[in-house]
């Protein structure tokens, strides 16, 4: 198995159509321990689904704003497994005022929120996390959406929040590389989470993937991009940082 013995923070998931539990799915599939993390109103949602796991998880306290959060995580798992293998980074938001048009008018302290939370936590997430990693390295894998090159319609400020998350992942993989951790991300198509349900106008990404991936895409299937986390999560990619790696059936490659 791909993950025998190794140990992984979860982030992200609120129900069985995360990506998140996609890969924690996976994960434990291939032999890995994890546990997941939640906070607020969320976590309710995140123990139900974590009853749906092969093994259901702890879900552990972490809202990614809070450094007390992210310090009390460090110590539970050096209590509990005295080192990490890494982590899954599936944490986003924007509030609505950063969504859905209007771009010229979002107020700065909510574009500041969406960047704080998208792109600033993963930076937040892997300090909890070295000093767990400092023996046997490790391997972050965030989920993106790609904006390194467009504009998307509709997704405004929470585009240039993942493309500030793009940004942050290379430079934590400049600095964490002598230490043996590797932070990859994912991009993937767009899925029918609940992440995507709250942006107005999602619905048109849909559309014109179907019609332009060249192996198609499947708005209902996490699994390709819970088995690119896992892989990343292995040893198979030692060599393999400040990357994007793409699961969205070749879209990006493609033009109109």
């Amino acid at each position: 198995m791909l993950l025998n013995g190794k140990r992984f923070v979860v982030t992200g998931v609120l129900n069985d159509s995360s990506i998140a539990f996609g890969a924690a799915k996976r994960a434990q599939e291939e032999g890995a321990q994890i546990v997941l993390t939640s906070f607020g109103r969320a976590m309710r949602l995140t123990e139900r689904a974590a009853r749906r796991l092969p093994e259901p998880p702890d879900v552990l306290e972490l809202d990614v704003t809070e450094p007390t959060h992210l310090e009390a995580l460090t110590s539970e798992l050096e209590g509990r497994w005295g080192g990490v293998d890494g982590a899954l980074h599936a944490v986003a938001f924007a509030p609505e005022t950063c969504l859905g048009g209007g771009f010229l008018d979002a107020p700065w302290d909510d574009v500041a929120l969406a960047l704080q939370i998208s792109a600033h936590s993963l930076a937040g997430l892997a300090r909890s996390l070295r000093p767990l990693m400092q023996t046997a390295g490790g391997s972050i894998v965030g989920l993106d959406f790609d904006n390194s090159t467009v504009a998307w319609p509709v997704y405004d400020w929470m585009g240039v929040a993942k493309a500030a998350f793009e940004s942050t992942a290379r430079y934590l993989a400049r600095e964490l590389g002598p230490e043996d951790i590797r932070v990859n991300l994912v991009a993937a198509g767009p899925l029918r989470t609940i992440a995507a349900r709250s942006i107005p106008g999602f619905e048109q990404f849909e559309e014109v993937w179907s019609e332009r991936a060249p192996l198609g895409w499947d708005v209902r299937d996490p699994d390709p991009v819970a088995r690119a986390v896992v892989a990343l999560f292995s040893d198979l990619f030692p060599a393999t940082t400040g990357e994007v790696l793409h699961v969205d059936g070749g879209f990006h490659a493609v033009g109109a």
